[in-house]
């Protein structure tokens, strides 16, 4: 039984994003935990209408930055622009300055601009000639990246896939959904008559019960053992980090809460481990040659880590 507040926003962003329901939870598991998403999916899947609905279901200010090789840092942050008329230098916000920031194929854009979001990811600020500019609250960044063209494309450095809570895909639609989709937009797009079910203040409120959810000891032992396996398992060439287990815990209390309790069980732990440390491990060339992926390892390891 889903949580009141939790059921209305999860059917408001149904009205847009048809049939995946355990996606929808997922991005609202990021914004919850105070974390950011990486979808990975080809094109046309619905990634952008998701962060969309999601932004406009909880009446947040929502920007998309389309990331391309010619983009400046200062393009996402913002920067210092002289004002002839006060004769001194004015700070121009950039479009990170929102609540879910949409950083659309994210691996496009050079390092040296992808490094711009690392410092509002983690402290939600923005520092520029030693001024600090706070992010508003609640922020969430939510990357694309489409996973069949790597041709001109940066891959995105481990420190900064680390800071992504989950990496996340969509996948295509059922027979029956994608014609429910297509009649759907015959007339005009369903988000444009999206109105919001809640506001960022109960947003805020809801993170807060977030950290109230109990995670038993055992729960807990599950959790870290299952990312310190991570560092054990031949096959993985570099392991997840202690990140990982907080990023899990995290996701797992926000998952109950979903769920409609007040404390985490291993089921929601296990429901999440791929999502979650998928992206943070890197496998051996001769794992890969063996035809092994992280969602196959990271089943193999929630096979042999014991729950209790």
């Amino acid at each position: 039984m889903y949580n009141e507040e939790i059921k209305k926003l999860i059917d408001n962003v149904e009205k847009v994003i048809v049939g995946k329901t355990e996606v929808v939870k997922l991005l609202i598991t990021g914004i919850l935990t105070n974390g950011h998403i990486l979808i990975d999916d080809v094109p046309g899947m619905g990634k952008t209408m998701l962060s969309l609905a999601l932004a406009k279901s909880i009446s947040a200010d929502f920007k998309r930055i389309q990331f391309t090789p010619d983009l400046l840092p200062s393009d996402v942050t913002g920067g210092f622009i002289y004002s002839p008329k006060t004769g001194e230098f004015d700070f121009k916000k950039g479009p990170v300055f929102t609540n879910i920031l949409l950083a659309d194929e994210i691996n496009r854009t050079t390092p040296r601009t992808q490094s711009a979001l690392l410092e509002c990811m983690q402290e939600r600020s923005v520092s520029i000639d030693c001024k600090t500019f706070i992010l508003p609250r609640p922020f969430m960044v939510v990357g694309t990246q489409n996973p069949i063209e790597y041709q001109g494309t940066y891959p995105l450095p481990e420190a900064q896939l680390d800071r992504f809570l989950m990496k996340i895909n969509v996948g295509y639609l059922t027979l029956e959904e994608e014609k429910r989709v297509t009649i759907g937009q015959k007339q005009q797009h369903p988000i444009e008559n999206l109105q919001p079910v809640l506001d960022t203040d109960a947003v805020l409120g809801l993170q807060d019960k977030i950290k109230k959810v109990e995670v038993s000891s055992i729960v807990l032992n599950y959790i870290v053992s299952l990312v310190t396996a991570t560092r054990k398992k031949e096959e993985i060439r570099l392991g997840a980090s202690p990140r990982a287990s907080i990023a899990l815990m995290k996701a797992s209390c926000a998952w109950a809460f979903i769920e409609g309790r007040d404390y985490v069980i291993p089921e929601d732990v296990i429901k999440l481990a791929y999502w979650v440390l998928g992206h943070r491990i890197q496998l051996h060339p001769k794992a890969l040659v063996a035809e092994k992926t992280p969602a196959s390892i990271i089943a193999e390891i929630v096979r042999s880590v014991p729950a209790s």
